[in-house]
């Protein structure tokens, strides 16, 4: 398999993008300074926009034409409401971590700190 799309498909899962066995992530975005299992080091790797610009993407163009749907329904506001704020909401805090992970496997497969 591709070194960049192996490392990337282990940083989506939230693993060491070099060995796949350690954590990436101490919290919810933070990486960990190094890999628990091999020792790389990750604190140097900066994804900065990336992630939220592309979660932005993919939940936008999976939820707009969704709610453009029922918006012709004559779904009631308060109903749209209630159905796509939670899973807007939901979308993004599940992909963000994962897109994040994918491109710091992305960058680590580069060899590129970012910056």
């Amino acid at each position: 398999m591709d070194l960049k799309f192996s490392s990337m498909l282990r940083g989506f899962r939230g693993r060491c993008p070099r060995c796949g066995a350690g954590a990436l992530f101490r919290g919810y975005l933070k990486p960990v300074a190094n890999c628990a299992a091999c020792g790389e080091a990750y604190s140097q790797i900066r994804a900065d926009d990336f992630p939220p610009w592309l979660t932005i993407i993919v939940v936008g163009h999976f939820v707009v034409p969704l709610l453009l749907v029922t918006n012709r329904m004559d779904m009631s506001v308060a109903l749209q409401l209630s159905l796509w704020l939670p899973t807007t909401l939901a979308l993004v805090l599940l992909l963000l971590p994962r897109f994040k992970g994918a491109i710091v496997g992305l960058m680590w497969s580069l060899e590129s700190a970012g910056g």
